[in-house]
C-alpha cells in the first residue's frame, strides 16, 4: 500500500513538472515570436538602411521564414537533447544494474550510453542543417 502511494505521488510530480516545462516552452516561443516579428519597412527607410550598412533589408515574407526557421532549429535541438536525456536515464540505469551484478561489462555498458548521446548530435547537426538554409 505505501509502495503505491509512492508512485503516485512520484507520478504526479512527472507530471506537474511536464506541465511546467510545457508552460514555459509555450511562453519562450511566443517571446521568440515578438522578438522576431519585424514590420516592413518603408521605401525610404530601404534605402537608408542599405546605404548605411551594406546589407539588404528582408521583406516581411523573408522575416517570417527566417522566425520559422529559428524556432525549428531550436526545436530540432530540444527535441534531440530531451530524447538524449529520456534515453541515458534508462539505459544508464539498466547498465549500472547490470554493471553491478557483472563487473566486467562496464565496458560494453559505456557503448550503449554513448549511443543514447549520439541522439544529441543528431538534434545539433539538423539545427545547424536549418540554420545553414535561413
Amino acid at each position: 500500500m505505501k509502495k503505491s502511494m509512492n508512485q503516485t505521488s512520484a507520478v504526479e510530480k512527472l507530471r506537474a513538472n511536464i506541465k511546467t516545462s510545457l508552460i514555459v516552452l509555450a511562453a519562450l516561443l511566443c517571446i521568440t515570436g515578438a522578438v522576431f516579428s519585424t514590420d516592413v519597412t518603408t521605401a525610404n527607410e530601404d534605402r537608408t538602411l542599405a546605404e548605411s550598412s551594406q546589407t539588404i533589408p528582408m521583406s516581411k515574407d523573408q522575416a517570417g521564414v527566417s522566425k520559422f526557421a529559428l524556432i525549428a532549429a531550436a526545436f530540432a535541438f530540444a527535441a534531440g537533447a530531451l530524447a538524449a536525456g529520456f534515453a541515458i536515464s534508462h539505459v544508464g540505469a539498466a547498465a549500472m544494474g547490470a554493471v553491478a551484478e557483472k563487473p566486467e561489462i562496464g565496458g560494453q555498458a559505456l557503448i550503449f550510453i554513448a549511443l543514447a548521446e549520439g541522439l544529441v548530435v543528431f538534434g545539433f547537426i539538423t539545427a545547424l542543417m536549418i540554420l545553414g538554409k535561413v
